[in-house]
């Protein structure tokens, strides 16, 4: 950001792509009015019906630009073209994940005549919109972040005001645009750009009723902290991912969705596979298969489809996975594979042996192209290991055994556990967030909904005697 405009550079090649200006601190003051007196005055309220149209419509347009999105994103992001457009699509079927969930949101009868006193009540709840969301999203996920963020307060009848990250905002500012254009009145849904006293601004600001934050714990857990007293909040922060690979499991099956999740995106992914702990009767033939395979990754422009791996999100990220991971061979750590910057932007695809517990690569989100991989003997000493991080996310287990695997299940310290599945699967209907230092809440388009909504309770006394 310089002055009052930011410029949005490709992370890749750091050309120009776009210069916006920035909301500033009397703007966002107007914005925030709008938006309040539009949720305070009932009459102005946009019925489910109009909403499910609105949403109807979006989701087509969505549909029809595909690919203009998914080449938008990949500039801006970095993340390569065949991932994005794989990210477009699912932010196509979270709308329609939203739509569906209109259908089945509802109050619910609560029991009467259970006492004297209760006698002759009756009494349901009903969910209303509860007020103004204000979505600050992250770069990873430029499009399907802002849907999951967005969409949710548009279907439950919340205006929101939402900011992108500084470095991938086109793609929030074209959603935006389609919502328009599918027939969302312009005051429901505002995009912005601002600096960082702005956002704090208007998070803290008593008008704003919930905060969906996606982004760095630091930041997350700080604006938390500065929220208005009754205000909602949900925080997806990082992870440091562990699988575990059990002597028994399908080498040849697991291997491509382990290479996926550890360097998809260049492991920009939350829930990136990046700690692997591997029974020792088979860490020879597991590391020598994903060392192949890893080697053979394409790094290059994002833009171009043939591309696997693509850059990370700004030149100083590369200097700090870079000095990780000579952190970690000096600390005893054997390097397979990668170790090395390609360019100022990206990354090598890197593979390390036995890093020591004390790391940064150990104990920390490494957020970048980098797998760590440890032998192990018991798989018991492996769930000790991988829980002690400050990280509660999602884990993983391989195993063709039953109690293995549920065995695990109870002893990870995570959000959700995957078995015989990699640490960043997700669909977009399923409970996803993290806890401690990985977020707070529960994420998922039916999740967020509900969070956004109040639940309102109605008591009715009869006149029977």
């Amino acid at each position: 950001m310089a002055g009052s405009t930011l410029k949005v550079f490709s992370p890749y090649d750091e050309h120009l792509i776009k210069e916006l200006p920035l909301t500033s601190m009397d703007d966002a003051e107007k914005i925030l009015d709008r938006a309040h007196a539009l949720h305070v005055d009932r009459s102005r309220w946009l019925p489910k019906s109009e909403r499910i149209k609105i949403l109807k419509d979006f989701m087509k347009l969505l549909s029809e630009n595909v690919e203009t999105l998914a080449k938008q994103a990949a500039e801006e992001g970095g993340k390569p073209l065949v991932d994005s457009i794989i990210e477009v699509n699912r932010a196509v079927n979270g709308v329609e994940v939203a739509i569906q969930e209109l259908a089945q949101m509802r109050g619910m009868e609560i029991p009467m005549e259970l006492n004297e006193a209760s006698r002759n009540h009756m009494a349901y709840t009903m969910l209303e919109p509860g007020g103004v969301v204000f979505a600050v999203s992250a770069f990873n996920h430029p499009v399907n972040l802002i849907i999951h963020q967005v969409i949710p307060a548009i279907a439950t009848g919340c205006p929101v005001i939402a900011k992108p990250a500084a470095a991938t905002p086109l793609s929030c500012f074209s959603v935006v645009d389609m919502l328009y254009e599918a027939g969302l009145p312009e005051e429901w849904c505002r995009a912005i750009v601002c600096d960082r006293e702005v956002t704090s601004r208007i998070a803290s600001d008593r008008r704003i009723k919930f905060v969906t934050f996606i982004g760095s714990a630091k930041v997350g857990w700080k604006m938390r902290n500065s929220l208005a007293p009754g205000a909602g909040c949900s925080l997806e922060h990082g992870g440091a991912a562990p699988v575990i690979i059990e002597a028994d499991a399908d080498i040849d099956a697991l291997l491509p969705g382990l290479v996926k999740g550890g360097y998809y995106h260049a492991g920009q992914v939350c829930v990136s596979v990046q700690r692997v702990f591997v029974q020792r009767a088979i860490i020879d033939e597991v590391k020598g298969k994903m060392v192949e395979m890893v080697r053979k990754l394409k790094v290059g422009d994002p833009v171009d489809i043939s591309t696997e791996v693509g850059p990370l999100i700004k030149p100083g990220e590369v200097d700090r996975v870079d000095n990780w991971v000579k952190e970690a061979v000096s600390q005893g750590a054997e390097l397979l594979c990668g170790g090395k910057r390609i360019s100022n932007t990206s990354y090598e695809p890197t593979l390390l042996l036995n890093p020591s517990q004390r790391s940064k690569c150990s104990q920390e989100e490494i957020f970048g192209p980098v797998v760590c991989f440890y032998e192990y003997e018991n798989y018991l000493d492996a769930v000790e290991v991988a829980n002690m991080v400050p990280f509660n996310f999602q884990a993983s287990i391989y195993t063709k055994s039953l109690d293995t695997a549920l065995d695990c299940v109870k002893r990870l310290k995570a959000k959700a556990v995957m078995v015989n599945e990699h640490t960043a699967f997700r669909v977009d209907w399923m409970p996803f967030g993290g806890a401690e230092m990985s977020g707070l809440g529960v994420g998922g388009i039916g999740y967020s909904m509900r969070d956004m909504c109040h639940e309102k309770l109605m008591v009715i006394k009869s006149g029977v005697v």
